[in-house]
């Protein structure tokens, strides 16, 4: 909180963005940031995407299976109607908004609110997903997480897709994907 006495009396809030390849830990992240503010006690709220119903239909669910409540909305506007009583607000799987995803954290950030989202930065050929992109730019706070390439071992940044399905979005887990550095990503389009 700011006291400056030519700002007057602000409740300041930020974004963090949480982003990296599949398997390497963005949601177990988000769920560690958001455990440490529920020690803290600190209305929290966390959404997620319809979409993406691979683990749970009520929660936020890691590939480790670590799990804490999470509401489920199609549209990144429908935060609007379930935050407004919470100081931090976590939302996953950002990279399945749409680009509308940035001004509604940017509203949320400067109404004094902690926004903490977690999501991929690239597709399965590389190209980034743009509400990552553009959340990257205008966050506070950027964390990178890193996999283990299944390959060779080294740190990976890509998310090799194993099939011939050329949808961007094809919602899975291991059974279509696999975290692969830089060396031994092939992109099979």
């Amino acid at each position: 909180m700011s006291t400056d006495p030519h700002l007057g009396t602000q409740n300041l809030g930020w974004i963090e963005v949480i982003t990296g390849c599949m398997f390497s830990g963005k949601t177990e992240e988000l769920i560690r940031r958001i455990q440490r503010v529920k020690i803290a006690r600190q209305p929290y709220i966390i959404f997620r995407p319809k979409i993406d119903d691979r683990y749970s239909t009520s929660h936020l669910v890691s590939h480790n299976q670590n799990k804490m409540e999470a509401q489920l909305i199609s549209q990144p506007k429908e935060i609007f109607d379930f935050s407004e009583d919470y100081k931090v607000i976590g939302i996953d799987e950002c990279q399945f908004f749409d680009n509308t995803i940035v001004s509604v954290c940017n509203t949320l950030a400067n109404q004094g609110k902690r926004i903490i989202c977690a999501g991929l930065d690239q597709d399965y050929q590389g190209i980034p997903f743009e509400s990552i992109a553009q959340l990257l730019a205008t966050a506070e706070y950027i964390t990178k997480t890193l996999a283990i390439c299944v390959v060779c071992g080294n740190p990976a940044n890509k998310t090799q897709r194993k099939n011939t399905n050329t949808e961007r979005v094809l919602i899975g887990s291991s059974e279509y994907y696999e975290a692969r550095c830089r060396n031994c990503y092939k992109n099979n389009n």
